[in-house]
């Protein structure tokens, strides 16, 4: 097979799809989840919706609003990924093995495992417009400096996009915390 062709069969691939060799390497390698496979669809989507959203304006089209705000809720799904792929790599379930607190152990326990997720991003949100409301109560030059301290802190800390005070993210449950140890244990 001649390198153009093979440019154009490899071209074609990525064009129907995008993440297969990377889906190929994170099986390989068994990093391949669920959740994580969910993100990639859900980059598929913002793709697709990028696109169309994009060629509207240049064509002087109506957009949705709908569309738009589909299309914030799936940019960082890269992100998502990353993270994803994250606590994998740097041992996230260490708070299980060394039976360590952690809330969201704590939140699946209470709620179950398919619960856990949504009930700590509900608590989340709660705690955030909690603290909005008491940062408005703030003399507002206080407020403003303690604002850009926290924006600066999340720089220092290696986040420069995205909000200025960064973002969560919720790691992938771990249902069976015996079985979990287990296989841990086996594997060593």
């Amino acid at each position: 097979m001649n390198y153009q062709c093979w440019a154009e069969t490899f071209a074609n691939m990525l064009e129907k799809d995008p993440f297969r060799p990377l889906l190929n390497v994170l099986e390989l390698r068994g990093l391949l989840n669920d959740r994580i496979r969910e993100e990639f669809r859900s980059g598929e989507e913002y793709w697709a919706l990028e696109r169309k959203l994009c060629r509207a304006l240049t064509h002087k089209m109506e957009i949705s609003i709908k569309d738009v705000m589909r299309a914030i809720h799936l940019k960082s799904f890269d992100y998502r990924v990353l993270n994803l792929l994250l606590y994998q790599l740097r041992g996230q379930e260490d708070d299980v093995l060394e039976n360590n607190f952690n809330i969201l152990r704590m939140f699946v326990k209470i709620y179950g495992p398919s619960t856990a997720p949504a009930m700590l991003a509900k608590y989340i949100t709660d705690a955030e417009e909690r603290y909005d409301n008491l940062l408005k109560t703030l003399d507002p030059q206080l407020s403003s400096k303690y604002q850009r301290r926290c924006e600066e802190a999340t720089k220092e800390g290696g986040k420069v996009s995205g909000h200025p005070l960064g973002t969560w993210s919720i790691p992938p449950v771990i249902v069976n915390e015996d079985l979990y140890r287990s296989n841990c244990l086996n594997t060593e």
